[in-house]
């Protein structure tokens, strides 16, 4: 069971469920394959649009986890 947190890489979730996708896109996320989005955290995601860090966390958790 995978354990992702505020402090996880979006090239980290990436690489560990592509299925994660449609929720970073669904915030406004697009650049999914850009090299400074990979470095990202999902705190800084979160904070760049607007999005609650810890619903955003719960939900990747759930998706994941599922």
């Amino acid at each position: 069971m995978a354990q992702i947190t505020k402090d996880t890489r979006i090239g980290e979730l990436l690489q560990l469920d592509t299925d994660v996708s449609p929720i970073l896109l669904s915030i406004g996320m697009h650049c999914l394959g850009c090299p400074a989005s990979q470095m990202e955290t999902i705190e800084e995601a979160a904070a760049v649009h607007g999005v609650n860090v810890d619903e955003l966390v719960k939900a990747l958790n759930d998706k994941v986890n599922g």
